[in-house]
């Protein structure tokens, strides 16, 4: 079957007609405005004003993506069409947009090949995965399992719904503020749970009833996030959706999913285009490149930049 992808260049040729069944992406030396709806854009001109993406080189990008699409097309077509669609969505449905898309993928071909090829991980539970400490109004959160980077397992999504419920459902609480121990803030979903559930539309069932997201969702406004390290997955999709983000010095982000078959699956195809756009985050998701703190900060990914290498969260 033909790749579904198709690139423009805009400096050369006019944009041509292409169904919605296709990744389209431009290319062109200086941005402009453009009447026909893209995925990705890019551009080699520096600090290029959103929704364009500016790369060293664009045509060798470009090359990256279409090798990205023809290896997984049933991910990179889920990704671009839920975020063409998601906008026009409330915020609670765009979530149960993109768990369908994730859940259909789960049973694809493409994740469960990804799934053969990967060594087996052991589980490595904490006793306490998430840590709160409440101080009058204000409430602290914090990842604990410094030794997987804080990957996010079923106990620490539980976890942290039962502290944002708090949250969400008691005034007094007016502000959270959300840290992870260790080297990093987050490392993404929990590889030795991937593949473990047999049922699709059980799944998508539990992540929208147990949905960090759409609890971070009714009470972002209080909620900063403190970054660190190479947040990766559900580190950088959950960061998205609070008021402030705050990012230590080194950080780093990436979305790895569309590697392994899948889309996002924490939120991102609905919090990280409120912030940076869906042509950024499908640049992000299609490409899995790692993005600096620099590049994070001017594209509102990140708010501010804390003084030191890493924010230490309170004494619980």
């Amino acid at each position: 079957m033909e790749s579904p992808f198709t690139c423009v260049d805009l400096d050369r040729a006019l944009p041509s007609p292409c169904g919605t069944d296709h990744v389209r992406v431009a290319i062109a030396a200086e941005p402009r405005d453009t009447s026909e709806e893209f995925d990705v854009l890019l551009t080699a001109a520096p600090d290029p004003p959103r929704p364009w993406v500016s790369c060293a080189d664009p045509y060798a990008t470009a090359r990256l993506l279409q090798t990205t699409v023809t290896r997984h097309p049933a991910a990179s077509m889920s990704l671009v069409q839920v975020l063409r669609i998601s906008h026009e969505l409330s915020g609670p449905d765009r979530l149960v947009l993109e768990s369908l898309a994730y859940s259909t993928l789960q049973a694809g071909r493409d994740f469960h090949a990804w799934l053969a090829s990967a060594r087996p991980r052991a589980s490595r539970p904490a006793a306490e995965p998430v840590q709160v400490c409440r101080d009058g109004a204000r409430m602290t959160l914090t990842f604990n399992r410094p030794w997987v980077r804080n990957a996010f397992d079923a106990a620490t999504r539980d976890a942290l719904c039962e502290a944002l419920e708090v949250a969400v459902l008691d005034p007094t609480v007016t502000h959270v503020d959300l840290y992870g121990n260790g080297p990093a803030f987050c490392s993404g979903g929990d590889l030795s749970e991937f593949g473990t559930s047999s049922d699709p539309a059980e799944a998508h069932r539990i992540r929208i009833h147990r949905s960090p997201a759409a609890l971070l969702q009714r009470c972002a406004s209080k909620v900063t996030v403190h970054v660190h390290g190479p947040c990766v997955g559900a580190g950088v999709e959950l960061a998205a959706f609070a008021g402030s983000v705050t990012a230590a010095s080194g950080t780093t982000f990436q979305l790895p999913e569309i590697s392994m078959g899948l889309i996002p699956g924490a939120g991102g195809t609905a919090g990280l285009p409120a912030r940076i756009g869906r042509e950024r985050t499908a640049y992000l998701a299609l490409s899995g490149t790692t993005t600096d703190v620099e590049t994070a900060l001017k594209w509102g990914l990140v708010d501010t930049l804390s003084l030191g290498p890493a924010a230490e969260p309170p004494s619980p």
